[in-house]
């Protein structure tokens, strides 16, 4: 066994336990009414530990699990099944996402909860699902043999991405994810309260 690798599992169990710790403290009590170093001290490391593993601050914390995503996403473009739509893909992928959370997580319904309830969370976790836009984009224009910059593909990942903001606070999230999607998959197709 090498100390690099001891080293590296040294920190993923860190950060995991600072994950932990804040989630924890922030479905007791409330994102707002946790502090930093409360968090720290719940993980048994200092405050300048918890920086180094979350360098973007306390919105971090809360979306630990990050990192996989980007690949997820591109993955679910360039690896989907003989006829399913990009759009469909993504669709499934975020529905796999979301019914993997609900599984291996009872709190994630407290989770979804305190996203909504906390402004900054909720424009965190859109700026997150955004960052990964541009690999998004490039993707489903590899996949189509289209111009890395083609303006629809850019568009399909940007509005694909946002989906996950949109139907946060929806009574049915999955029903509201159907309807993004078929959207995108289909294109607009009006609405019988439209113009005569």
């Amino acid at each position: 066994m090498t100390q690099s690798g001891r080293r590296e599992r040294k920190k993923a169990a860190t950060r995991q336990a600072l994950a932990d710790a804040a989630t924890r403290l922030f479905l007791e009590r409330g994102y707002d009414e946790v502090g930093v170093r409360e968090i720290a001290e719940a993980a048994d490391v200092s405050v300048t530990t918890l920086f180094k593993h979350f360098p973007d601050g306390k919105e971090a914390l809360v979306f630990d699990q990050e990192a996989d995503r980007e690949s997820a996403l591109i993955t679910a473009v360039r690896e989907r099944p003989a006829g399913l739509t990009v759009p469909g893909a993504l669709r499934r992928m975020m529905a796999d996402e979301r019914s993997r959370q609900v599984r291996e997580d009872p709190r994630f319904p407290d989770f979804l909860r305190l996203i909504e309830e906390t402004p900054a969370l909720r424009e965190y976790a859109r700026r997150m699902w955004l960052r990964h836009e541009q690999a998004l984009a490039a993707a489903i224009a590899d996949d189509a043999g289209l111009s890395p910059d083609d303006v629809g593909c850019r568009a399909l990942a940007h509005f694909a991405l946002e989906a996950a903001s949109l139907v946060r606070g929806q009574q049915d999230p999955d029903d509201a994810l159907d309807r993004i999607f078929a959207l995108l998959d289909n294109g607009w197709s009006g609405s019988s309260t439209g113009r005569s």
